[in-house]
C-alpha cells in the first residue's frame, strides 16, 4: 500500500475518532469548571433527634410479637426517633421495614416515608420537602454509582430544584442535587459516558469502539512517524 494512501486513511480515521476525544475532553473541562462553581452541599447532620431512653416502654422481642409469625427471623432491628417518638424499625425478608412504636406497640407502615422526610428536612436545614418518588431501581438521575436502593426522592421548593434521595435503611441522604448540578452531571454523563444510549450493551460497545479507534489512530500515527521518516 502506498504511503499516501496510508496517510489518507489515517487522516480520515483521525478525524472520525477525534470527535469522541473532543466530546470527552470538553465534557471533562465543563465538569471540572462547574464543580468549582457549585456551592457545597449542606453539612451532614444526624438523621434523627436525640431521645430519652426512658420513653421506651416495650422491648424489641415484644415489638416483634406485634408483627405476628412473619417475623420469626429478623435481619435487623433499629431504634429510630420519628415525630418525637421512638420506633422500632424491623427488617424481615422484605426490603421494606415494618415499624412498631416503642411506646405503645402500635404498628404503622406509614412511618417509613415520614422517617425519610425527617431525614431530608434535617439535611436541608429544616426546609420543608415533598415526596415525589420512591425508587427500587436506578434511573438517569439516580445512577448505579450511588449503590443504595430503595430510596425516596424528596423535592424542596426553593426555586433551585433542590432534591435529595434518602435511604431509610441507612438513615441518610444518598444523593443531593439541584437543577444546575444536574445540568452539569447530564453533560458529563452524555458526552463522557454516552448515557444517551439507553441499552447498556450497546453503550459499552460504542464506548469500546470509539476509545479503541482513537488508540488505533494514535498507534498508526506512531507507525507512520517511523515508517515515513527520512533515512
Amino acid at each position: 500500500m502506498k504511503t499516501s494512501t496510508i496517510r489518507r486513511i489515517h487522516r480520515w480515521l483521525g478525524l472520525i475518532f477525534s470527535l469522541s476525544i473532543l466530546a470527552s475532553s470538553l465534557s471533562g473541562v465543563v465538569h471540572t469548571l462547574l464543580a468549582h462553581s457549585q456551592p457545597p452541599p449542606p453539612s451532614v447532620k444526624p438523621s434523627g433527634n436525640f431521645f430519652d431512653p426512658s420513653a421506651i416502654r416495650i422491648g424489641a422481642a415484644e415489638a416483634m410479637k406485634k408483627l405476628g409469625g412473619d417475623f420469626e427471623q429478623v435481619g435487623a432491628i433499629n431504634l429510630r426517633m420519628i415525630g418525637g417518638e421512638p420506633w422500632y424499625q424491623i427488617y424481615g425478608s422484605s426490603l421494606v421495614p415494618s415499624y412498631v412504636s416503642a411506646v405503645d406497640g402500635r404498628v404503622d407502615s406509614s412511618q417509613d416515608q415520614k422517617y425519610g422526610s425527617e431525614i431530608a428536612e434535617c439535611f436541608l436545614g429544616g426546609a420543608k420537602v415533598q415526596n415525589t418518588d420512591y425508587l427500587t431501581s436506578f434511573n438517569n438521575e439516580y445512577v448505579n454509582i450511588f449503590r443504595v436502593l430503595p430510596v425516596y426522592r424528596f423535592d424542596c421548593s426553593d426555586g433551585k430544584g433542590t432534591r435529595v434521595y434518602v435511604s431509610t435503611t441507612t438513615g441518610s441522604v444518598t444523593r443531593y442535587t439541584n437543577d444546575r448540578m444536574q445540568f452539569e452531571a447530564n453533560i458529563f454523563m452524555n458526552f463522557h459516558k454516552f448515557a444517551f444510549i439507553p441499552n447498556r450493551m450497546a453503550r459499552d460497545i460504542a464506548l469500546v469502539t470509539v476509545t479503541g479507534g482513537a488508540a488505533l489512530v494514535a498507534l498508526a500515527g506512531v507507525f507512520l512517524f517511523f515508517y515515513t521518516r527520512r533515512r
